[in-house]
C-alpha cells in the first residue's frame, strides 16, 4: 500500500526553522499578525509569522535562512502598492523598517527608508533627482521593486548599485540585475529566484534648493488635485503603451498621443467606471484608476472591482490592462 506524500506546511516549516535564527531575532517574531494595519488599502488577513526588522544585519540573516531552507517569506515595506488577500500570507512576513541613509551626490539608503522622506533629506542637502517622489508613499525598496516613477522620471534612472541577499548570499549588484522595465522589475514577476533588497545607492545632482522645492511643489499639487483621500493603493493598472490606440482616441491630450501613451484612467473613465462599486470598494469619482476602500472593504471586493474595470476596457478597446498593484496571498 502506497503512502500519500507529506504536504509541506509553511507554518510548521517555519516553527522548525526559527531556532536557527539568533535568540534576539527569535524574540521579535509574532504569530498570526493582522496585516491590514500595515497596508494602505487597510485590507489583508494574518501572517503565520511576522517580524518587524530595523537592522539590515537582521534582515539579511532572516532572508538568508529562508533562501537556504527554501522557506516561504514575504518582504513588506510601506504596503502602499499592495492588496493582501483576506486569507493573509503563509510562512513569514518580514516588515522592512530599516531606515538609515547617507545623503550625497551618491546617496546610500536602506530599502526600508520612506521614499518621500528621502526626497526631503536630499532637497535639504541641495540635491536633485528625487522630486518625483513627492506624493509617492511607501519605501525605497517598494519603489525599486515596482520601478516607481512619475512625470517621465523613474527610480531606475538613478540607481547605481543594489545590495541584495540572493541564494543565501549578501552582495552588491549592478542595476541590470533588477531587470527594470515600466513599473516592473524581476522581483515582481519571478518567484523562482527569490531575493531580498537591503539597500541602494542613487546618483543625485546638485541644484539650488528653491528650484528643487518649486519643482516638487508643482508635482505635489498635481497629485493633490487628482487623487482621492480614501485608503487606496495608488493607480491600480499600468498605463498602456500603444501608439495606434493613442492616435485613435478622441479627447486624449496631444502630448500623450505623440508619446503613444494611454492612461489607464482615461480608458476606465471612457467606459463609465467612475463610481463602480462592489461592497465597500469603489472606483474613485476623482480618479478612474484608483480603487478605494470606503470603510470595511475586503480584498475580494477590491479585486472584484478591478476585474470589472478590466473587463469593460477589454470589451470596448480590446486592451488587456496590466495590474500595477501587487495582489498577494491566499483568497
Amino acid at each position: 500500500m502506497k503512502t500519500a506524500p507529506l504536504i509541506s506546511d509553511p507554518a510548521s516549516d517555519w516553527a522548525e526553522a526559527l531556532p536557527l535564527l539568533s535568540p534576539a531575532t527569535q524574540a521579535l517574531v509574532r504569530r498570526n499578525e493582522p496585516l491590514s494595519r500595515y497596508a494602505s488599502l487597510r485590507v489583508g488577513g494574518p501572517a503565520d509569522y511576522f517580524l518587524n526588522v530595523t537592522e539590515l544585519d537582521t534582515l539579511a540573516e532572516v532572508a538568508a535562512l529562508a533562501q537556504r531552507q527554501h522557506l516561504p517569506y514575504f518582504l513588506l515595506g510601506g504596503g502602499s502598492n499592495l492588496c493582501i488577500a483576506d486569507g493573509g500570507l503563509r510562512g513569514l512576513v518580514v516588515r522592512n523598517a530599516c531606515d538609515r541613509a547617507e545623503i550625497g551626490t551618491t546617496t546610500r539608503a536602506d530599502c526600508g527608508h520612506n521614499f518621500m522622506h528621502l526626497f526631503f533629506r536630499a532637497m535639504q542637502a541641495g540635491l536633485s533627482g528625487l522630486e518625483f517622489a513627492v506624493g509617492i508613499p511607501g519605501t525605497v525598496g517598494g519603489a525599486l521593486v515596482s520601478n516607481a516613477g512619475a512625470y517621465r522620471a523613474n527610480i531606475c534612472d538613478l540607481a547605481q548599485s543594489v545590495e541584495v541577499v540572493e541564494n543565501g548570499e549578501r552582495k552588491w549588484v549592478d542595476p541590470a540585475w533588477m531587470e527594470f522595465s515600466y513599473r516592473d522589475s524581476r522581483l515582481r514577476r519571478d518567484s523562482l529566484r527569490p531575493a531580498a533588497l537591503l539597500a541602494v545607492t542613487l546618483r543625485l545632482s546638485p541644484a539650488p534648493k528653491p528650484e528643487i522645492r518649486r519643482r516638487a511643489k508643482d508635482l505635489q499639487w498635481q497629485r493633490i488635485l487628482k487623487q482621492p483621500w480614501e485608503p487606496s493603493a495608488g493607480s491600480w493598472f499600468k498605463n498602456v503603451n500603444d501608439r495606434a490606440l493613442a492616435e485613435s482616441l478622441p479627447g486624449l491630450p496631444v502630448p500623450l498621443k505623440a508619446a503613444g501613451v494611454v492612461p489607464a484612467a482615461f480608458l476606465s473613465e471612457a467606459c463609465g467606471c467612475k463610481g463602480l462599486r462592489v461592497g465597500q470598494a469603489a472606483i474613485s469619482p476623482r480618479h478612474a484608476n484608483f480603487i478605494v476602500n470606503l470603510g470595511g472593504a475586503t480584498a475580494a471586493d477590491l479585486r472584484a472591482v478591478a476585474d470589472l474595470m478590466a473587463a469593460r476596457v477589454l470589451e470596448r478597446f480590446g486592451v488587456a490592462l496590466e495590474a500595477e498593484v501587487l495582489c498577494v496571498g491566499a483568497a
